[in-house]
């Protein structure tokens, strides 16, 4: 159900001041002088993120299949503000498109947070075939009249736990295990779930906690688990993959109403196969941060995560509040292989 109550009729002051920056620099206008029109989209991770590639191939093959009408002019780094000042400008019509995560959307449809649940998908590949399978379309559609639409989803990894000591395997291996979480309420209840207990607390202060025996381990996905050379101090990686993070390409309706229909059907479609370009630049990433940790010590076990959703299924119930919800899940799950 949409809630236009959540919709944000005031840009915030970053906002504004980066669309007047926008404006003044000339490069608000949306047609350049060659006759090409300029998408400038927003986007808060570097360009060695697989997501910033998944853009730049969508531009290019975007600019190939309409005769260099359209291209993506992006920019990383958080340059045009974080996700929420992003999402702003796009409703605003500043600039077109920005890649923001699935909480952000959630305030303007409660649906969304059907795409966050624990256990909602079995694996990777379930969730890719989810958000490429086109079941969601009517959920992305839902935000019209917002200033902004959802054009797909790309996936931000799946989250696991890894420990000191010993892999975990069961939910059994999970009791008394103090796991670092993100804090929030959800992941909290979520690690109990699991047989562990979950304990909130900052990323930069993880390593050294779990180093000082504070926490027993912590969950991420391998690129962070990799890149924050956590293994060095939990060495045991056990692929739980209770939650799988979505993060979606939004854009300004009036920009997509404006299109030539055909146009605008090019740019839908090419914009559903960038997913499936992101996800296999992802694996790509996944499995050099696989590497790193294990030539660091790490040893990665896969895990039966049956036992883990069956104690959670109590959680995913009490999330399901809405008719529309508890049917966005079953459609999810009859995916699952």
């Amino acid at each position: 159900m949409l809630h236009l109550k959540h919709v944000l009729p005031k840009i915030s002051l970053v906002a504004t001041a980066v669309a007047a920056t926008i404006l003044l620099s000339g490069c608000g206008d949306d047609a350049a002088p060659t006759g090409t029109v300029t998408l400038k989209t927003a986007f808060n991770q570097s360009e060695n993120n697989p997501q910033y590639k998944a853009l730049v191939s969508f531009s290019d093959k975007l600019e190939a299949a309409t005769n260099g009408r359209y291209k993506l002019e992006i920019h990383p780094n958080e340059l045009l503000g974080d996700q929420r000042a992003s999402l702003e400008l796009v409703q605003s019509g500043a600039i077109q498109m920005a890649v923001v995560a699935n909480p952000l959307v959630e305030n303007f449809n409660k649906n969304f947070s059907v795409l966050a649940m624990p256990y909602v998908y079995d694996n990777p590949e379930h969730q890719r075939k989810v958000f490429t399978s086109g079941v969601l379309d009517s959920l992305f559609a839902s935000t019209k009249g917002t200033g902004f639409e959802v054009i797909t989803a790309y996936t931000a990894g799946a989250r696991s736990v890894y420990t000191k000591g010993a892999a975990v395997t069961t939910p059994a291996d999970m009791q008394g295990k103090k796991i670092r979480v993100m804090q929030s309420d959800t992941m909290i209840k979520m690690l109990s779930c699991m047989g562990g207990t979950g304990v909130p607390m900052g990323q930069g202060e993880v390593y050294s906690a779990i180093q000082q025996g504070v926490l027993d381990g912590a969950e991420n996905n391998e690129i962070t688990y990799a890149d924050l050379k956590q293994y060095e101090v939990a060495p045991y990686f056990s692929a739980t993959r209770h939650v799988m993070v979505a993060d979606l390409l939004v854009a300004n309706e009036s920009f997509l109403a404006k299109m030539d229909e055909g146009d605008r059907e090019l740019f839908r479609k090419l914009a559903k196969e960038s997913t499936q370009t992101q996800f296999e630049l992802w694996d790509k990433a996944l499995d050099g941060a696989r590497q790193t940790a294990k030539d660091n010590g790490a040893t990665f076990t896969e895990v039966d995560i049956k036992p883990f959703q069956e104690r959670c299924k109590p959680l995913q119930s009490a999330m399901l509040t809405t008719p529309e919800q508890k049917a966005l899940y079953e459609k999810i799950r009859e995916l699952a292989e």
